[in-house]
């Protein structure tokens, strides 16, 4: 198994992507992620593979990836999709620096989901922004 990151370019927190994915879907299903280029290590991402997303300089939410295709944008340009299960998993966040496109990840560097625990302790009710600034600082 292999998973790719990602940076969610203009997403501020995991609500604002959950939002776009929404929407994204609700127009164009399946949820996909159009990228450029298609990767040589396909049916290792396919294997049980996530989109981990780094969101504001940190790796906070992944997603599994279903499927990768070749795909068309909207103006006929070709280009690879990454099909997305919409169920996004909050992790242990990770400080992550820019980078373009996407990269692999190995299974054993990725970081964990955060652990079920923390619903029943309240984590979910911290704000939003608060939560992330923990996340980035590694103390959940």
């Amino acid at each position: 198994m292999l998973h790719v990151t990602k940076l969610a370019v203009g997403v501020p927190d995991i609500e604002t992507l959950r939002g776009w994915q929404a929407e994204r879907m609700r127009m164009h299903p399946p949820l996909r992620h159009r990228t450029r280029n298609f990767p040589r290590r396909r049916a290792e991402v396919i294997d049980g593979g996530s989109m981990y997303w780094v969101i504001a300089g940190t790796m906070l939410v992944r997603q599994r990836i279903l499927d990768i295709v070749e795909d068309q944008r909207d103006d006929g340009t070709a280009c690879t999709s990454f099909i997305l299960d919409p169920a996004l998993v909050p992790l242990a966040g990770r400080p992550t620096r820019a980078f373009q496109g996407w990269r692999y990840l190995e299974a054993d560097d990725a970081p964990p989901d955060m652990p079920a625990m923390g619903a029943i302790i309240g984590l979910e009710a911290l704000p939003a922004a608060l939560r992330h600034e923990l996340r980035a600082l590694c103390l959940l």
